[in-house]
């Protein structure tokens, strides 16, 4: 394994790690503070006794995200200082103020976990708000600094020497909200479809009527970003077809530049063959989702050196997992949405608990495809047509070793997290036995 290899494996597996968290972070304080909602309304013991099982996992998931986030920070500094070098007084900025959202985060969080009885109820409730509105508001000025890797604007560049600095076009860059928002639409899917899986099982087991009430609020969230995503995802990809062409070309596996280019499910990108073998094709489609132009030009890998070329085969999978998964789970909400308003009665059925179940893991496999499609399709270049990745790799040996160690360390991270979740259920069903 070379140091550029293990330096990008590293910070693939923290990003991979981390962006879990991060997703639980924006969406499940919404989650809960719609179930204290509902506590507040109906008077409902359940609902209340549901949002502060939820909030102990939110403290938990906050606090491990914590952990994981600064780690990516400092990795950084000590695997990319190239990249830091040039861009710190660049993109500076919006690190500082997602800090400014952290902590703010943490206020509003430590209000809430402390607050019962002793703060008036409506403050309370807009406390559990703004914890999930400074989550996500943290989320974008983190994505605003990867979405400048992705369309870097707000200087020039003069002899490797970034100059003219301007630090608010910088963060408002033209990738910035079209992508911070389709994580952020993805996330709610993807913690709804998660927590409605876990509480599906739970009554599936006990049938206590808490875990069913769970499990609809989950699913209202799950579902209605569910069918928003498609909207976002097709705005994202013209803003992809229009900034970063030869990524488009390899998340699709486009290898001839072709108008009226047909729009490819499924295949095996084959590089050296310079072909993508087994797929489906759907004619003058891709030239119609990318430009609105059924006949419009749509340029292929072959139009670059290969020098130049992102991994097509990974990219061009990831992207068809996040968009297979995508639209699996977009279907399911419908159905979903027509049974919590019509056939409510279906989800006392075992069969549709357990079909809900199988749906847990499939959003954040989605959120993980689509980072790597973003980040591995950016590649070679760690500042999209500016600087390479391996022109900013750190110049000390024994990348492997760190690699290791934050495996492991990570891995730890889970386990805990794990008991601490499942305790927390024990916890949970030993308040309702009462």
């Amino acid at each position: 394994m070379n140091e550029l290899i293990a330096a990008r494996s590293q910070m693939a597996f923290s990003l991979g790690f981390h962006i879990i968290f991060a997703a639980i972070g924006m969406a499940m304080p919404f989650l809960m503070s719609a179930a204290y909602y509902f506590h507040i309304k109906t008077k409902d013991k359940d609902y209340q006794i549901l949002t502060k099982a939820w909030s102990k996992g939110v403290a938990i998931f906050f606090a491990v995200g914590a952990v994981s986030g600064t780690a990516l920070s400092f990795e950084l500094g000590l695997l990319w200082p190239g990249f830091m070098k040039h861009a710190g007084a660049i993109i500076g900025m919006p690190f500082s103020w997602e800090g400014t959202a952290f902590f703010l985060e943490a206020i509003f969080l430590g209000i809430f976990l402390y607050g019962w009885d002793k703060v008036h109820t409506k403050i309370h409730w807009l406390s559990s708000l703004f914890v999930g509105i400074c989550g996500v508001t943290s989320a974008y000025f983190v994505i605003a600094a990867n979405g400048w890797m992705n369309s870097p604007t707000g200087f020039d560049w003069n002899n490797g020497n970034p100059i003219n600095i301007d630090p608010y076009a910088a963060m408002f860059n033209d990738a910035f909200f079209m992508q911070a928002t389709h994580m952020t639409v993805a996330a709610f899917a993807a913690v709804g479809f998660a927590v409605g899986g876990v509480h599906a099982l739970l009554y599936y087991k006990t049938r206590f009527p808490l875990h069913l009430k769970a499990l609809k609020i989950a699913l209202v969230f799950a579902a209605v970003s569910s069918l928003i995503q498609p909207i976002i995802g097709d705005l994202s990809a013209k803003a992809v077809a229009e900034r970063q062409p030869i990524k488009l070309a390899a998340m699709e596996g486009l290898f001839e530049t072709q108008k009226g280019a047909p729009l490819l499910i499924g295949g095996i990108p084959d590089e050296e063959r310079r072909a993508t073998e087994y797929a489906i094709h759907i004619p003058k489609a891709l030239s119609f989702l990318a430009f609105n132009d059924f006949d419009a030009e749509v340029k292929g890998l072959n139009e670059w050196d290969p020098e130049f070329w992102p991994p097509v085969l990974i990219t061009h999978l990831a992207f068809q997992v996040m968009i297979g998964i995508g639209t699996l789970l977009a279907l399911v909400s419908v159905l979903f949405l027509f049974a919590l308003k019509w056939r409510k009665g279906w989800f006392e059925n075992k069969k549709v608990l357990l079909f809900i179940f199988a749906l847990t893991p499939l959003g954040f496999i989605a959120i993980e495809a689509g980072w790597i499609v973003t980040e591995v399709g950016r590649q070679p270049w760690i500042i999209y047509g500016i600087m390479k990745t391996a022109d900013a790799l750190t110049p000390r040996p024994g990348i492997w070793f760190t690699f290791a160690l934050y495996a492991l360390i990570y891995s730890m991270l889970s386990v805990v997290v794990t008991y601490l979740l499942v305790r927390q259920i024990r916890l949970l069903h030993s308040t309702l036995k009462r």
